[in-house]
């Protein structure tokens, strides 16, 4: 009969290691308790109020103030040309040089023309003194008188022609020298010396491009317009005459660094597009604006400067519902707040809707910012807080915010 002992022993050797296994997961248990992370740091700051000028924006495109191709206007071979492809030109500088010994000579048979119908005038007079005499003598006959006064006002008429042709003469010389309209850029040439131009046509030799001042075109709509008329109380063609200021910015620049004025409005409003046509007048000595080039206007509206809310720029999303800030409520919840925006002055936009003024706006840490949840604030220039179960606080976000 087998001995009861080897199974009482493996009975009490499984009760032990069920024991300890029951131990083991209790004593793990407590110590994987889930414990929340803390609300998120966040910097937060009061909208300002300060006096703001109300400021229409636009975009536009520059354009050339006078732009000039230059043409063959006579036919020979291109001689010499005396610029650089892309140079900036002076006025009557010499640009082209097309074959001059054909006009020179063309010249000089024009003025011998002159002197030859002179001549022929001068014996004319002579002989009409001379008949005049004889047929009061009656030793001539008055016919002859008659057709010796037809010679000479015949030759005066010559001489008058002739004079003609020695100036266009003289013109077609002239042309023979291309030179520089006004101050400005040349493109590169279009023909080679030695080819021949102004055959049969006038032809295109280069451009050139006045771009010192230069012009900016861009439209209004018609709200801002009839705004823009109504808080002045003037029309666009008064405002031209007293040259409103404009601000220009390009795309690689930050603001509106360049200042100009309103040179030109159109005279009436397209009503395909339902806008009005303006130009500005802008300085440009280092010819560093082009023509073509994308450009942002802003033009005050005079007699709109008021107080205004104002909220750091970064502070500002967008999305399909339009622009909105985040604000902290009194429980430290996120809320978003959608607004509407006015112009930008510096790093700050004013707030035209939606926000009273007492809110707390969020300027850093927006990424970490979820509408609905909680949050830790702090204001701007205080030191975060220490978390609450004594772990380091998050770190500041960047400048935008993200």
């Amino acid at each position: 009969m087998t001995s009861p002992k080897p199974f009482k022993i493996w009975r009490l050797t499984i009760r032990v290691m069920l024991g300890s296994l029951l131990t083991a997961t209790l004593a793990c248990g407590e110590r994987n308790v889930y414990a929340p992370p803390p609300p998120p740091q966040v910097t937060v700051s009061q909208p300002v109020r300060q006096p703001v000028t109300d400021y229409l924006e636009f975009t536009g495109n520059t354009q050339a103030i006078n732009t000039v191709q230059l043409r063959a206007r006579v036919q020979g071979y291109l001689e010499k040309v005396f610029f650089q492809d892309g140079d900036q030109v002076k006025k009557d500088q010499m640009l082209f040089l097309i074959q001059q010994n054909t006009y020179e000579a063309k010249l000089k048979q024009a003025e011998a023309q002159v002197l030859q119908q002179k001549a022929s005038h001068d014996y004319a007079g002579i002989q009409v003194a001379r008949y005049t005499k004889l047929v009061q003598q009656k030793a001539a006959a008055q016919s002859d008188l008659d057709n010796w006064r037809f010679q000479r006002d015949s030759s005066q008429a010559a001489i008058v022609a002739a004079e003609a042709n020695r100036d266009l003469a003289k013109l077609d010389l002239g042309y023979t020298k291309v030179t520089a309209p006004f101050d400005g850029r040349i493109d590169r040439r279009l023909v080679d010396p030695g080819n021949l131009v102004g055959a049969g046509e006038f032809t295109l030799l280069a451009q050139v491009n006045q771009i010192d001042p230069i012009y900016v075109y861009f439209t209004i709509n018609e709200s801002d317009l009839l705004r823009a008329m109504g808080k002045t109380g003037r029309a666009t063609v008064q405002s031209q005459r007293i040259k409103v200021p404009l601000s220009l910015g390009l795309a690689n620049e930050e603001g509106y660094p360049r200042q100009g004025y309103l040179d030109f409005s159109a005279i009436s409003v397209t009503p395909t597009t339902g806008t009005l046509q303006l130009r500005g007048i802008f300085p440009n000595p280092d010819f560093k604006i082009l023509p073509g080039l994308f450009a942002r206007v802003r033009a005050p509206i005079e007699g709109a400067e008021k107080t205004a809310l104002l909220v750091p720029e970064v502070a500002i999303g967008y999305d399909q519902l339009g622009s909105y800030v985040l604000v902290v409520d009194d429980q430290n919840v996120v809320q978003r707040r959608s607004v509407k925006i006015g112009v930008q002055k510096e790093d700050l936009r004013v707030i035209t809707e939606g926000l009273q003024g007492d809110e707390r706006v969020i300027t850093n840490g927006l990424l970490r910012a979820i509408p609905g949840r909680p949050v830790t604030p702090t204001k701007e220039g205080q030191p975060a807080a220490p978390a609450k179960n004594g772990s380091t606080p998050q770190p500041k976000a960047g400048k935008n915010g993200k």
